[in-house]
């Protein structure tokens, strides 16, 4: 959900200098661009060319000249011109020998790196260190470079048939640069504290400051744009993982080549360009590492990805002598626009790009998104090595302090590396006062309501998945329902929710209250009483909250539903570190509302009463998480996720009827691919030992009507059902099932149709026990296994698509339609 805030900041806020220098680096003979060239300013201030031989420079003087230097080239100086601001720089090759540091007669650069990766454990701050802490100051902006922009102002023709008419003045380019001048389009500010010890790193952010917001949208501030450490096996850039130039296997990943030798901090390094060799769409990583001749570790890095987007970080270091260590000190992060005909999303932003797009098309205008770019940048302070560290609530990585969103003037200007210039100031008195005048803030904390299923008024939210529905019981099911909100009470909730179903003619409601006994762990404690149905044979994890849906695919399409009257105790916590648990204390009296009876050794049950212990967790041991004034938030949300369910009864409390144990567990594992392709993976397994009826047991989620005709059957497919298994054809009381799905990149067939596919294959066994205990309903086992595959060409056109299913293996049925479904898809693409 986090990429959705940055999404609608570009749609509600309005768009919006240091001397700065451009240029591009060219080989003056055969007119190539030279990659990772020197450029050194007279003041001191230097910076290396990109992988096209572009670069730019900025300086707090005057720049009256540029050096830049090339291995193999000759060195080349030009003077500043007035009013001049891009250059494009031509060196001459070097006619005696190129001049190289040679290290053995192999190929310099990887003896190089070898070396650097065999010195990894004694040159990386969180294995040579037993602990350190140090404060940094962060400001990321969203901006463009005024120069870039041609600020002119246009008439704009449309074609008649004997030429062209004149249709309006299109002054959106002027706007725009006259609005850049002054501020930028976003700007926020954070100070934290970094405490390393025991294997373990916490930021805990001291103060924070986002343009027109009061509070901060604390998603954004855990935006993982780079990675920390440059010595980790997989680099990250822009929440992506690519394996590293120093991994211990990057040597079957990268090509490298020994630019230059340089001194940093008055240390000789080497300059080391590497490159992803495996040929592929994707963008690869790709960059210079600054190597120190002696110890061989990183003294600077840039990294970058060029593709749909242009991402580039670069880490700089400070060698420090008592501990012969290189120690980071900058972090810079930038992204700007690639190349591609499809609008491409950075953080949630739709920004459109110009690129591969058929000959017969014409590109279209350049508009303001082309121009904008997202900076970040961090410089770390108050170094401290090898002294005693004590981490506080070490279980979260990040943590907001209470007071962090109120932070003084006074605060900032001892933190700021420098003051901040008048755009910048322009920018938080501008966004601040457009944030009032069109409620920004507050439509965003509606939006994210709405996104979670809630619509809020007053000290109440609205539960959205509560006004209406349908299924072939009840009919159309109309209620309304919610809880309270922080307006309220942020220590004591209620919740609650009737509804009426025009078929059966029956009301539903249920009734909870609630309080919060630990504000950190969130703990809550809740006693709540429900009278409604439920989906027989479906499982039902505690811990899970049910997710909003527009539309429910499955739940219109059900006919076999059992009654339960449920008083419930709960105890829901994230006290234990990457997990959240419930444990539950339910008293639930049965009716089955179809034709079941439940035989126990002769006694016949029509409708029963079960007493249960529930404990429920689900851990997410790869996420991480950030402790809010306002509670604990993913911020983070990695692969695999476990979820683990034990449900025990209670003999003879409060009319049990059973003794049983049931065991349900799920994993789930998502692989997303640098060329835009994704893999999903999903295992289930539960089992019921002891007496317990068939409502209890398990379906595997089937979603295919029992109809005659394939049109017949035709409906929305689930995200994870059995789209050929026919609803109530299958019952288990053990069983287990497994899902795969790839999704490839989306296929161009015309300017607006351009489905996703995705190849879909699921399979699952079970087995009943005593089925001889269940009478009245006819069912099949999975014994023999059930397996389908499919294919989906999903968003064709504003979210819809279709899919066809096929049925194989021993559970195949003799005609061949009735192994075919074929499924409508929908898929609500927000950004999140």
């Amino acid at each position: 959900m986090k990429h959705f805030f940055l999404l609608f900041f570009f749609f509600t806020l309005s768009l919006q200098a240091q001397f700065q220098v451009n240029g591009i680096v060219k080989d003056a003979l055969t007119k190539k661009t030279l990659p990772f060239a020197t450029i050194s300013t007279n003041e001191g201030t230097n910076t290396v060319s990109d992988v096209d031989g572009k670069f730019s420079i900025t300086a707090q003087k005057e720049i009256t000249a540029l050096r830049i230097s090339y291995v193999g080239y000759l060195q080349k100086t030009i003077p500043i011109q007035d009013n001049k601001s891009y250059y494009s720089v031509f060196l001459i090759q070097k006619t005696d020998e190129l001049h190289e540091v040679l290290v053995s007669n192999k190929n310099p650069a990887l003896e190089i790196i070898k070396k650097t990766i065999e010195n990894k454990r004694k040159n990386n701050p969180l294995e040579k260190l037993s602990s350190f802490e140090f404060k940094s100051y962060n400001k990321l902006i969203v901006t463009a470079n005024p120069d870039s922009i041609n600020g002119s102002i246009d008439s704009v023709f449309t074609t008649i048939p004997f030429g062209k008419k004149f249709k309006k003045i299109d002054s959106t380019d002027y706007k725009f640069k006259q609005l850049i001048k002054k501020q930028h389009l976003f700007q926020t500010e954070k100070v934290s504290q970094y405490q390393y010890n025991d294997n373990r790193i916490k930021e805990t952010i001291l103060g924070t400051r986002m343009a027109g917001f009061k509070q901060p949208v604390y998603e954004v501030l855990s935006f993982s744009l780079q990675s920390f450490s440059i010595y980790d096996s997989k680099y990250e850039l822009f929440e992506t993982k690519y394996n590293s130039p120093i991994a211990k296997n990057a040597l079957e990943d990268y090509n490298y080549k020994l630019l230059d030798t340089v001194a940093i901090n008055g240390r000789k390094t080497y300059m080391v360009y590497f490159k992803n060799k495996k040929k592929k769409k994707a963008a690869g990583l790709e960059g210079v590492l600054y190597i120190d001749q002696n110890n061989y570790a990183i003294a600077k890095a840039i990294m970058r990805i060029k593709g749909l987007l242009d991402i580039s970080g670069i880490h700089e270091f400070q060698y420090i002598p008592g501990e012969d260590l290189w120690f980071p000190t900058q972090k810079k992060f930038k992204i700007v626009k690639g190349v591609n005909d499809d609008d491409i999303k950075i953080l949630g932003g739709t920004i459109q790009f110009d690129g591969d797009i058929e000959e017969d098309l014409k590109p279209r205008k350049r508009v303001e998104s082309d121009y904008i770019y997202l900076l970040s940048h961090t410089n770390n302070f108050d170094f401290q090595y090898n002294t005693p560290v004590k981490i506080k609530k070490p279980v979260v990585a990040i943590e907001i302090k209470d007071d962090a969103i109120n932070r003084p003037d006074s605060f900032w200007n001892e933190y700021r590396k420098d003051s901040l210039d008048s755009r910048s100031q322009k920018t938080y008195i501008s966004l601040d006062s457009i944030s009032i005048q069109r409620r920004v803030e507050n439509r965003l904390n509606l939006g994210r309501k709405i996104l979670s299923g809630y619509l809020p008024l007053q000290i109440w939210d609205f539960d959205l998945r509560k006004i209406i529905s349908y299924n072939n019981y009840e009919g159309m099911r109309l209620g309304i329902g919610g809880i309270t909100n922080d307006k309220f009470s942020r220590k004591y909730r209620l919740e609650g929710y009737t509804a009426y179903g025009l078929r059966d003619e029956a009301f539903k409601y249920n009734l909870g209250i609630g309080t919060r006994v630990d504000k950190f762990s969130n703990t809550w404690i809740g006693v709540s009483y429900t009278d409604d149905l439920r989906e027989i044979a479906s499982t039902d994890y505690a811990i899970e909250k049910r997710a909003f849906k527009i539309y429910d695919p499955r739940s219109i399409n059900f006919s076999t539903f059992y009654r339960y009257e449920n008083w419930r105790i709960a105890v829901e916590s994230k006290i234990i570190p990457k997990m959240e648990s419930v444990l539950v204390f339910a008293n639930t009296f049965v009716e089955p509302k179809f034709d079941y009876t439940y035989n126990l050794n002769g006694t016949l049950f029509q409708k029963y009463t079960l007493t249960t212990a529930t404990i429920s967790l689900k851990w997410n041991p790869y996420s991480d998480y950030m402790q809010t004034p306002t509670g604990r938030i993913e911020t983070d949300k990695r692969f695999p996720k476990f979820t683990f369910q034990l449900s025990q009864s209670i003999p003879n409390v409060l009319n049990n009827d059973f003794s049983f144990t049931k065991v349900d567990f799920k994993a789930e594992y998502q692989i997303k691919y640098l060329d835009g392709q994704r893999t999903f993976l999903l295992f289930e397994a539960g089992r019921a030992f002891g007496d317990l009826p068939l409502p209890q047991l398990y379906s595997a989620s089937p979603n295919n009507l029992n109809k005659e005709t394939v049109l017949q059957r035709i409906t929305f497919a689930g995200k994870n059902s059995f789209e050929t298994m026919y609803f109530n054809e299958f019952f288990s009381s053990e069983f287990m099932s497994f899902q795969f799905k790839h999704g490839f990149n989306r296929i161009f067939l015309f300017k607006k149709i351009k489905p996703a596919i995705d190849f879909v294959t699921r399979m699952a066994w079970g087995n009943m026990k005593n089925p001889e205990n269940h009478i009245g309903i006819e069912y099949k086992t999975l014994n023999k296994g059930f397996f389908e595959s499919g294919i989906e060409l999903n968003q064709i056109y504003n979210g819809l698509g279709i899919g066809g299913y096929y049925r194989y293996g021993p559970n195949h049925l003799s005609k061949f339609e009735d192994n075919l479904a074929i499924k409508l898809t929908f898929i609500l693409d927000l950004g999140i």
